[in-house]
C-alpha cells in the first residue's frame, strides 16, 4: 500500500513502518530511564504470564495462615460498625443547620465513641491480617495476588471514567457540530481524537493512584525494606508496562483505521477522476484534436 504526496514522492507502508521505528529509537536513546522501565516491566509481565502468579505456599504456610485468619473477629468489627453508623444517624437527626445545642453534643460524643471503638477494632483486625500475610510472604501467591487485584480494579476503574466522559463527549460535539454544519467524517476524527484523549486520561490516573496505594500493601506483608523496594520498583514498572502497551495498542488502531478510510477515499476519488476523463467525444480527422459531442454541433447554423 503507497501514496504520494504533493510533490509526487512515493511513501509506502514500510516507509512509515521504518519512520515509526526511527521515531522510537530516538525517543529510547533521549529517556532511557523511561524505556529501561518499561522493557524491565514488560519483562516482568512475560515472567509472570509464564511462571504463574507468585509462588505457592508450603502446608505449614497454608495452615499458619488459615490459623492467623481465622483469629479475626469479623462479627466484632460488623457489630462496632453497625452501632457506629446508629450512633451517627441520631447525630445527625439532632444538629441544627449551622448549631449543635446539648442534645447534639450528647449524640456527637455518643459517636466519636463508637468511631473510637470500631477503630481499634479495625486496627487489631488489620495487624492479625499482617501478621498473616507475613508467614505467606510478599512474593507469594498471597501477595501477588492482592497486587493484581487491585492493578485490576483501578484499571477497570480508568476505563469506565474514559467510557463515560466518551458518551458525553459524543452528546455535546455532536450538538456542536449541528450548530456548526460540520459533515460526519469531521465529526468522527473529532470524536476519535477525544475518545483516545479520555483512555489515556483515564488509565493514567489510574496507573498513579494504584502506583501510590502499592506501597501500602506491601507494608502489610512487613518485608524488609530491600526486598519491599524489588517488589514495589517490579510492579510499578510492570504497571506502566501493561498501561503504556495497552494504550500503544489504541493509538495504533486508531491511526490504521484513519489511514485506511483516508486510502479509501483515495480509491474513490481516482475512480471517479477516472470516470470523468473517459467522456464521449468525436474525432474529426487525422492529427486533429478530440472536439466534445454536442447535440447538433454538425448542423448547420439554419437547421
Amino acid at each position: 500500500m503507497n501514496s504520494s504526496n504533493a510533490d509526487g514522492t512515493i511513501v509506502t507502508t514500510a516507509d512509515i513502518g521504518t519512520l515509526a521505528l526511527s521515531a522510537v529509537t530516538s525517543f529510547g536513546r533521549r529517556h532511557k530511564v523511561i524505556s529501561f522501565s518499561y522493557l524491565y516491566g514488560l519483562t516482568s509481565l512475560i515472567l509472570l504470564l509464564l511462571l504463574g502468579s507468585g509462588t505457592k505456599l508450603t502446608i505449614d504456610q497454608q495452615r499458619q495462615y488459615n490459623r492467623i485468619m481465622s483469629t479475626i473477629d469479623l462479627q466484632a468489627e460488623y457489630s462496632a460498625a453497625s452501632r457506629y453508623h446508629n450512633a451517627y444517624n441520631n447525630y445527625y437527626q439532632s444538629k441544627g443547620w449551622f448549631s449543635c445545642d446539648a442534645h447534639c453534643n450528647h449524640y456527637k460524643s455518643i459517636m466519636n465513641q463508637r468511631k473510637h471503638e470500631w477503630d481499634e477494632i479495625k486496627a487489631e483486625g488489620n495487624a492479625r491480617m499482617s501478621d498473616a500475610k507475613s508467614v505467606a510472604g510478599l512474593f507469594s501467591e498471597v501477595g501477588v495476588n492482592e497486587v493484581q487485584d487491585s492493578f485490576w480494579e483501578y484499571f477497570q476503574s480508568g476505563k469506565q471514567f474514559a467510557k463515560r466522559q466518551s458518551m458525553w463527549d459524543a452528546m455535546f460535539m455532536g450538538m456542536r457540530s449541528m450548530g456548526r454544519d460540520e459533515n460526519m467524517m469531521e465529526y468522527l476524527f473529532k470524536m476519535l481524537i477525544q475518545v483516545l484523549i479520555n483512555f489515556s486520561m483515564g488509565l493514567l490516573m489510574a496507573l498513579v493512584i494504584f502506583i501510590f496505594g502499592l506501597w501500602n500493601i506491601i507494608q502489610t506483608y512487613q518485608p524488609n525494606p530491600l526486598t519491599g523496594l524489588f517488589f514495589f520498583v517490579t510492579a510499578a514498572c510492570a504497571a506502566f508496562a501493561f498501561v503504556s502497551t495497552y494504550l500503544f495498542a489504541i493509538y495504533g488502531a486508531a491511526a490504521g483505521g484513519v489511514y485506511g478510510v483516508v486510502k479509501m477515499a483515495e480509491g474513490n476519488m481516482r475512480i471517479e477522476n477516472g470516470r470523468g476523463g473517459r467522456g464521449g467525444g468525436v474525432r474529426i480527422g487525422a492529427g486533429q484534436r478530440r472536439m466534445p459531442q454536442q447535440n447538433g454541433w454538425n448542423r448547420p447554423h439554419y437547421q
